[in-house]
């Protein structure tokens, strides 16, 4: 099987998981385009084109939920290190990539697997020179020493818990073990990163931390998923949480569990964005009797309907409150902040030309001591 072949085979099985001198290989216009290439958002607000693959889709453990899971029925591909960064960089080199998110199937156990990671990135860090972003996985049961060489090495470094907490996870996961395998190396990450000086890692700063949960496939509910969130991004500086609504695969045992509704997902992002970045708190947010959140509307706006009792005045209020009204970001404060210093906002048209979605926040605000005159149309 070529390296193109086996390279498509990774790329395009992807989407199913719970994001100088050499020589060019026959990469047609058919093959390049079956190699499936990921448009990732950095921190910094730039585009990437990705190439988000696995190492091997070989794997000894037995998730319930994965399509990767030993025993089942399909087509596998593997790479070894050297082959992979070859045939990463020329896709570098031709333009076709930017950056790269490499994870594998366990192998050998997940001490062996990562070595397999870690000479992958080296490969591509000291032979071939790549200066590029690079996102690595740790394996269930890597080692610290590990942990930190992969910090070392990647511009970001993520965990999959896949489930927020032991009981969870059984359902998912039976022989996975949460706090030894997942949840300790998350804590190894910011130890390092606390107790060690950041100008050895690379481009001089450690690497972000993400992790990913699937929602719904071991019957959590929001709570559960969002407070071992928050805990993440206060306890062990978590820049972000991903949520991957479960979706049933065939011949898996859950394959006739039902689906997900994306919905919910969406929702689940919305409010760690909340937690993370807009000063709420897990008691704040507007779960339902069932411990989930309501899909019918954004969190934000929820609770604003529930606490907002009197609004908020705009020309005034101070960054923390302004944060919590629906329709206003961290950016939109600061360019509230800063203009209010030399004029008051009066109308909603003026919030509206800075960028501020200003029908959704009229209910809630009051522009010079008035309330917007048409809030009332907008329900």
């Amino acid at each position: 099987m070529s390296e193109l072949t086996r390279l498509a085979m990774l790329t395009q099985q992807m989407h199913l998981e719970p994001s100088g001198g050499l020589e060019c290989p026959d990469l047609s216009l058919r093959k390049q385009d079956s190699i499936a290439v990921s448009h990732a958002m950095l921190p910094n607000g730039r585009k990437l084109k990705l190439l988000k693959t696995l190492l091997t889709s070989v794997c000894e453990r037995d998730c319930y939920y994965c399509p990767f899971r030993a025993g089942r029925d399909f087509r596998r591909a593997t790479f070894k290190p050297d082959e992979f960064a070859k045939i990463f960089m020329y896709m570098h080199k031709a333009g076709l990539v930017e950056g790269v998110f490499l994870s594998s199937g366990v192998v050998n156990g997940g001490v062996y697997t990562q070595d397999r990671l870690l000479a992958t990135a080296e490969i591509l860090r000291h032979k071939y020179s790549y200066r590029g972003y690079l996102h690595l996985k740790m394996m269930p049961g890597a080692q610290q020493a590990q942990v930190e060489q992969a910090m070392l090495l990647a511009d970001r470094v993520s965990v999959n818990l896949e489930a927020p907490n032991t009981e969870r996870l059984r359902k998912l996961a039976p022989h996975k073990e949460f706090i030894e395998e997942l949840l300790t190396p998350l804590r190894w990450v910011e130890e390092i990163r606390k107790t060690q000086t950041h100008h050895k890692a690379w481009k001089g700063t450690w690497p972000s931390t993400v992790t990913q949960f699937v929602v719904g496939g071991a019957d959590e509910s929001d709570i559960e998923l969002l407070s071992t969130t928050e805990y993440l991004h206060r306890q062990m500086g978590l820049a972000r949480a991903y949520f991957s609504a479960f979706s049933p695969v065939v011949d898996t045992p859950l394959e006739n569990k039902s689906p997900t509704p994306q919905e919910r997902q969406n929702r689940l992002y919305q409010a760690s964005f909340l937690i993370r970045d807009y000063g709420f708190n897990l008691e704040e947010m507007p779960f339902e009797g069932n411990g989930n959140l309501p899909l019918g509307v954004d969190p934000k706006t929820a609770w604003a309907q529930q606490s907002l009792q009197t609004p908020v005045e705009v020309n005034t209020a101070p960054r923390e409150l302004l944060l919590r009204i629906p329709g206003i970001g961290p950016k939109s404060v600061a360019i509230i902040l800063k203009t209010r210093r030399e004029s008051k906002f009066r109308d909603l048209s003026q919030l509206a030309k800075l960028g501020i979605r200003a029908k959704q926040a009229a209910p809630f605000i009051l522009l010079d001591g008035t309330q917007p005159a048409y809030q009332m149309a907008l329900f």
